[in-house]
């Protein structure tokens, strides 16, 4: 059996959670909890949501038996969960997706998003290629030399790709800059986080949009 924990209204899971963000985000922060409550209970946009996952993302995902794998590990019956098939490689799409529609929900006209290996980064292109919006993806300069492939793909989506040269010229310089331009640019950017971390409500956007896995 599958549980979920539901986090209480100031977004803590136990001592975990909640936001501890600039006052300048804290109004942005509410509009896009209010969007995504209203968003996950309106027929429209999971239907929109759902023909999406079946016609640009792929899904469902299919199984793969790994016969040799299970005969390694003694005999028990092994599948793969294939989100590698997924459009654009990774699971990634599956958040992009939602939170590129919720983007339009709430009237904004921007995505950025922070990027490590460059496969989020390459999702949310993706997805703001689909709807017609603005990218900006953050990545460490240290990164965008290692996964230049995934870069060049994010600028042929029609991304703008800022190499940050701050700090280890890693990921987490490359979120300290998205934060850092989400402040200055809220009124039309939503910031497409891409993991169960952050302040609240995006754990809980995430894993709503990646429970699609199973």
């Amino acid at each position: 059996m599958t549980t979920l924990s539901t986090p209480v209204v100031s977004g803590h899971y136990g001592p975990y959670g909640g936001r501890f963000v600039p006052e300048a985000l804290t109004a942005a922060l509410d509009e896009l909890d209010g969007a995504f409550r209203s968003a996950i209970v309106d027929p429209n946009f999971i239907a929109r949501l759902t023909e999406l996952e079946r016609s640009y993302t792929g899904r469902p995902s299919p199984l793969t038996r790994a016969d040799r794998f299970a005969a390694h590990c003694g005999g028990a019956r092994v599948y793969l969960k294939r989100e590698d098939l997924n459009h654009t490689g990774s699971h990634k799409i599956n958040n992009a997706i939602g939170q590129a529609l919720l983007t339009e929900r709430m009237g904004k006209t921007r995505m950025i998003a922070e990027t490590g290996a460059g496969q989020h980064g390459v999702a949310t292109a993706t997805a703001a290629a689909l709807l017609g919006l603005e990218c900006t993806v953050f990545m460490g300069e240290e990164d965008t030399r290692r996964q230049a492939l995934n870069v060049v793909r994010m600028q042929l989506l029609g991304a703008e790709v800022f190499s940050v040269t701050a700090g280890s010229r890693t990921l987490k310089d490359a979120i300290n800059e998205a934060m850092r331009d989400w402040v200055s640019t809220v009124e039309r950017t939503h910031y497409v986080l891409g993991t169960v971390t952050g302040p609240a409500p995006f754990p809980e956007i995430v894993r709503y949009f990646q429970s699609v896995v199973g």
